[in-house]
């Protein structure tokens, strides 16, 4: 009566656990299919096959069959061996003891010290050294409990899936022999030969290798570290469809898109809608709808709505759009390493000090070098730099200098009538804490500017032609000139200035175009016609002789 009181005592225990692992998992642990209808239970009887002992007591425990020594049972297609047992025939039930073995066909084995089964509703649980063996894959545990109706094994008190690729662990899990499903809860560790999936919940299968991430889930290997809540990884073809914001880290680079793709054996990452990819160490950022990246050649380009973002100045930060945004490093030898960012069509910069336009640009981390190409528009407080190519030669982000080419154009805009003019074969411009205040002018000179009072009236227009002109700033406006060289002129008074000299041959003022905050470098305005540059004509210095100009 007592052995009798102790196995109900643990069987209610372990149907009560069993209970609340069903309420703590909020669903049944039927397929999807199994839920429409449950599968009858069948009625056969739990036969004694062979035992080389057998005992039964029909007066204290008349329903009860003792089985001692070489024990082998069998209910319907199902197997079971022990060293002794016990066979409650009014309950259809057996306890067994000691090398416990299940065997289903050829494919499934099930191994314990320990057994219950009940022939009604066709419950396994095996206890203590536990192990479930499906082909190539092994459930080893101390609790399981496996379900004949529905072909299902589950463990609550930690459990270990092994197969050919990988070794994964939980807390609670389950696995389905004809499925090849698993599913994990709680603490779970995928370990594979080069990476580890850390989860909370993870379904995974064993004929594909896929693993499903249902919550939130680390993998690391020892180049990169991904981060996601939900999606998809191939164990096999090491590829992942990751969604939910989901994060790839490598190397001090973060991609974060809506959805990534990666494929950790080529090497490359793809982001999709709302992407975000952050250089911690370079302190720049892509963002886009796209993004694509390449681990191996620490490579990225980035499309649609793309914003390059140089943040190293703290909150003084460099925005700049374009139809397209390429990252590329290049080795030239273990030591020494340089990035080119390309910027093609439709290129538009912002920052509060600077600003500018073009059809495309490259920056060369080598020399610190950005160049502007095709109808290039540099704008600097009031002052606007334009000519064939612009070169900008930068120090820690910041602009050290700036080399105007070919058709140069400096202008400084006085009022809607007035401007401050300058054009050359080319211009050096000079920058001290992003201020310009010294340009270079050099070749086929020409100016056209307003002497002013110290209370800013101006006195008069000065129309001067040379070779080599030094032009200073102060507070951001033209303060003086320097010729080298031979140069002539005229002064004209205000009342008399010529219109055919108000403007340059070369003149030209884009401020419709300039972007005016980092919101505007998505709003593309090409220059109107006619606004091409003219090419200048060509007049050398006949001496070297300096010459003052005063601004003011």
């Amino acid at each position: 009566m007592q052995k009798k009181n102790t196995r109900t005592n643990f069987l209610n225990r372990h149907r009560f656990l069993l209970a609340g692992l069903l309420c703590l998992f909020g669903v049944c642990l039927l397929s999807a299919q199994d839920k429409k209808k449950e599968p009858e239970k069948k009625k056969t009887r739990v036969d004694l096959l062979h035992a080389e002992e057998a005992q039964a007591d029909k007066v204290l425990h008349p329903d009860i069959q003792i089985l001692i020594r070489s024990v082998k049972l069998r209910h319907d297609s199902m197997y079971m061996y022990c060293d002794s047992a016990l066979i409650y025939e009014k309950t259809n039930s057996v306890e067994a003891f000691g090398n416990v073995r299940m065997e289903q066909g050829d494919t499934l084995f099930i191994y314990g010290d320990y057994l219950y089964y009940d022939g009604m509703s066709q419950l396994a649980m095996l206890r203590e050294n536990v192990r479930m063996i499906n082909r190539n894959t092994t459930l080893t545990t101390d609790s399981l409990n496996y379900d004949r109706l529905y072909n299902l094994g589950y463990y609550f008190e930690g459990g270990t899936l092994t197969d050919e690729e990988n070794v994964l662990t939980s807390e609670w899990g389950e696995y389905s022999p004809a499925t090849k499903i698993s599913v994990f809860n709680h603490d779970v560790k995928l370990v594979n030969p080069k990476f580890v999936l850390t989860s909370d919940t993870l379904r995974y299968n064993t004929e594909n290798k896929i693993a499903v991430i249902l919550g939130p889930s680390n993998i690391v290997s020892d180049n990169n570290h991904i981060y996601s809540e939900r999606g998809f990884y191939n164990t096999l073809t090491e590829q992942a469809e990751l969604l939910d914001r989901s994060v790839l880290t490598n190397q001090g680079k973060k991609l974060v898109g809506d959805s990534l793709f990666y494929d950790r054996i080529i090497g490359y990452g793809e982001a999709f809608d709302n992407v975000k990819m952050t250089d911690s160490i370079n302190k720049n950022m892509l963002t886009g709808d796209y993004c694509f990246y390449n681990e191996l050649t620490d490579s990225a380009f980035a499309t649609k709505r793309a914003v390059a973002i140089d943040y190293s100045q703290g909150p003084d930060s460099l925005f700049m759009h374009g139809d397209t945004l390429q990252l590329v490093s290049y080795n030239l030898n273990t030591d020494s390493v340089f990035r080119l960012m390309k910027a093609y069509h439709k290129v538009r910069m912002y920052r509060t000090d600077v600003q500018g336009v073009c059809d495309s640009l490259v920056y060369n981390s080598k020399d610190s070098c950005m160049t502007m190409y095709t109808d290039p528009i540099l704008w600097n407080e009031g002052q606007q730099l334009l000519g064939e190519q612009i070169k900008i030669y930068m120090n820690d982000s910041t602009i050290d200098w700036a080399h105007i080419i070919n058709q140069a154009l400096t202008v400084e805009m006085k009022d809607s009538i007035h401007y401050n003019q300058v054009s050359g074969k080319e211009m050096k411009a000079y920058f001290i804490n992003g201020d310009m205040r010294h340009i270079e002018v050099i070749g086929n000179v020409l100016t056209a500017f307003y002497p002013e009072e110290k209370d800013s009236t101006m006195t008069g227009f000065n129309c001067l032609e040379g070779s080599v002109l030094h032009l200073y700033m102060k507070d951001k406006k033209m303060e003086k000139g320097l010729f080298i060289g031979k140069s002539n002129g005229t002064m004209y008074p205000m009342d008399q200035i010529p219109p055919d000299k108000l403007r340059l041959p070369t003149f030209a003022w884009f401020d419709y175009v300039r972007p005016l905050n980092k919101d505007d470098i998505f709003n593309w305005r090409g220059k109107r016609a006619g606004d091409t540059l003219k090419p200048t004509t060509d007049r050398r210095p006949k001496t070297e002789k300096r010459n003052l100009i005063n601004m003011k």
